[in-house]
């Protein structure tokens, strides 16, 4: 199987070519200079030159705060980009798989989101991350749409590797504590995504296309979440940081947040037969593939 994938340099992307290697896959990134988003026409050589047996489109504009003052770009690279990838792949016959976000729900309900709730974004973010789920809906049934959430790795930038930092040079953290959701490991999405791709391309079934949510088992807060950070850093050998917990107010964006980013992997479960492993075992992994060393470790 050859899976093209648009990004070269974010988690997932780095996550799905690395288990592609492990798994014997062949995992074609694509992006800049080859192929630019926000650019539909630099698209269709390099995608029609990889012939690929399926598309996963994870390349996303993600800066939260700069997308409400670059709503032309992100809007661009969000929606129009994924959209017009999504007619090659209607072109090319083969089914693109899409990575989508918890951004495109208001976070006011009370209990957990699934994919039969109504989207109501909140930022200039989710408001085009919603757009490119729906311009690849209307441009092939052939799709998964995947949302997920808090993403973190070994790889790039992220919450993990930002606390981590800080938190050499500092004793104590200010988080926020009135937002939950589903921290949700890279690369278990790369093992979620390339299992998905395997099914559809082999299966033409209309149920294994629509929208799915994607993420790690269980919840927390991103104080909560940076509480096991340090936890896991700590039995590690790292120095403890002390997590105060703060509201969203206290620490003011130019975005808005979803105070609720919950969301319901059973549809993907009865579906697939797939569910990430809890957050806390993801992290405990990714802490020993950032420090080498293993919480066991005794020092």
């Amino acid at each position: 199987m050859r899976i093209l994938v648009t990004g070269t340099e974010g988690q997932v992307d780095t996550s799905l070519k690395a288990l592609g290697e492990q798994m014997g896959i062949e995992v074609i990134r694509v992006g800049l200079p080859d192929i630019d988003l926000s650019k539909p026409d630099t698209l269709a050589g390099p995608v029609r030159a990889a012939n690929p047996d399926v598309i996963i489109s994870s390349a996303a504009y993600t800066a939260v705060d700069k997308a409400e003052s670059e709503t032309e770009l992100a809007q661009a690279i969000n929606g129009d980009g994924p959209g017009a990838l999504a007619k090659l792949a209607a072109e090319l016959n083969v089914p693109i798989l899409h990575l989508s976000t918890d951004y495109v729900f208001a976070g006011d309900k009370t209990g957990v989101y699934d994919e039969t709730d109504t989207p109501a974004p909140v930022s200039v973010y989710g408001l085009t991350k919603l757009s490119g789920e729906t311009q690849i809906a209307a441009a092939t049934p052939n799709h998964v749409i995947l949302r997920t959430a808090w993403v973190y790795s070994p790889y790039g930038n992220n919450f993990v590797k930002t606390m981590l930092r800080l938190g050499e040079t500092r004793d104590e953290l200010n988080v926020v504590a009135d937002q939950r959701g589903c921290p949700t490991y890279a690369p278990e999405i790369a093992r979620a995504l390339i299992a998905v791709a395997q099914r559809v391309v082999a299966d033409p079934d209309p149920a294994l296309r629509g929208v799915f949510h994607l993420t790690g088992q269980g919840e927390t807060t991103w104080a909560g979440f940076a509480e096991g950070i340090f936890a896991g850093s700590v039995a590690r050998g790292g120095k403890p940081v002390k997590v105060n917990p703060i509201p969203t107010e206290a620490y003011p964006t130019p975005a808005k947040r979803p105070a609720n980013s919950r969301l319901s992997g059973e549809k993907l479960n009865t579906f697939f037969g797939l569910r990430l492993d809890p957050w806390e075992k993801s992290l405990d992994e990714c802490l020993t593939a950032l420090t080498g060393k293993s919480a066991n470790e005794v020092y």
